[in-house]
């Protein structure tokens, strides 16, 4: 079973969902453990595990068998996310952009068409997707957007620039959110090879070191008329798809706060300083009693807001909520852990540095910690603080 679980919250799973929880985890201490510290050093993406993701059922979860996806239920779906973050908050990016970012959009979206088309490829892993929202001057404001799609003989020309894009150097579709002429958001799925489309990758980061990311830079791109997402109208649309991937994220960075705990916890015990472990400290002990309460708070949340999900009953706000604070709990929980283990929290021989790094970058894509608490206090009061 996952731990910690101080509130037994394996109890309030099915025995299915409980299978999933161990077969994920089992897959994460196998093939993602034993080898993510190294392609973090190298910054390189393990392109190995796609094929592996796809052959357990990571990607599209929720989607219908049909199409390929798992047809599983939303609770399901978060603990996938939380046991690959125990090893990799950039393996459940990839995941998360897949299944939520991608399939769903062409799921909810698509025509029956592309849904055939793209749905069985991406489950299996055969294809991979990547979500263009984010641009280089407009990031939690998305109404900004620049990039414009307009109406020629042939179909529509694309033309623009997407910035921050999970998958993006190794994506065979990009779903992408332009204006067209009358100024309304449209959905469209561009294609690898279609003439004017690159995807240059970002080198560099300290974040997400094991994650590709890239831009998307569209320059007079065709895109046919069957390519266009036909009930994708308007910036709810991609602003439902966030919801989708804010969920997973919500479950997903649990995993990783587990893994550092778990590592402090042992570490503490093994520690000798002034002929005793620091385990036996009391400041060693607050931390480590702060941190498990949290952590069972956002299990709470999380499971909360699967049974929410489940029922269709979950709000932007319920799921803007459990984002904000699992991932600062997340983050704070990796900080602290950090500190117990000393100098050795910056080594690579354990996990706790690499998970502090990307979890940097998870408290700010799909909504930063600050415009998760303008969202929901906009909903307390009525006022919408960001506009």
């Amino acid at each position: 079973m996952p731990t910690p679980d101080f509130f037994n919250i394996y109890d309030l799973l099915t025995t299915e969902q409980q299978l999933i929880a161990s077969t994920i985890k089992d897959f994460t201490d196998r093939e993602i453990k034993p080898i993510i510290e190294d392609y973090a050093q190298k910054a390189a993406f393990p392109l190995h595990l796609i094929k592996k993701f796809g052959e357990i059922g990571l990607f599209g979860a929720t989607i219908p068998a049909e199409y390929g996806g798992g047809g599983l239920d939303y609770i399901s779906y978060g603990l996938m996310c939380q046991e690959i973050e125990r090893g990799d908050s950039g393996m459940r990016s990839t995941i998360s952009v897949q299944s939520s970012l991608v399939m769903w959009p062409i799921f909810a979206f698509g025509s029956e068409e592309q849904k055939r088309k793209y749905l069985p490829g991406l489950a299996s892993g055969e294809m991979i997707g990547c979500f263009g929202l984010t641009e280089p001057d407009h990031g939690s404001n998305p109404a900004g957007m620049q990039t414009r799609i307009s109406k020629t003989e042939k179909g529509y020309l694309l033309n623009g620039s997407k910035m921050w894009i999970s998958n993006a150097p190794f994506a065979n579709i990009a779903i992408v959110w332009a204006r067209d002429e009358e100024g309304k958001v449209r959905g469209l799925i561009a294609e690898r090879g279609m003439e004017g489309f690159s995807t240059p990758e970002i080198h560099h980061k300290w974040s997400l070191r094991a994650s590709a990311t890239g831009e998307l830079v569209f320059d007079n791109v065709l895109i046919p008329e069957e390519n266009i997402l036909p009930d994708a109208s308007g910036l709810k649309a991609p602003l439902q798809c966030l919801d989708k991937a804010r969920y997973g994220i919500s479950w997903g960075v649990i995993g990783a706060a587990m893994d550092c705990y778990e590592t402090a916890v042992r570490y503490a015990a093994e520690r000798i300083q002034f002929d005793k472990p620091i385990a036996a400290f009391q400041l060693t002990q607050k931390k480590l009693a702060e941190m498990l309460t949290e952590i069972t708070k956002a299990q709470l949340l999380a499971w909360r807001l699967g049974t929410l999900m489940n029922e269709g009953k979950a709000s932007t706000t319920q799921i803007s909520m459990a984002k904000r604070n699992n991932v600062a709990m997340a983050l704070n929980t990796a900080r602290e852990c950090r500190q117990i283990l000393g100098a050795m929290g910056i080594s690579g021989e354990y996990p706790i540095m690499r998970h502090m790094m990307n979890l940097e970058s998870v408290i700010t894509y799909e909504g930063t910690n600050d415009i998760h608490l303008l969202i929901l206090g906009a909903e307390i009061t009525g006022i919408q603080a960001f506009k």
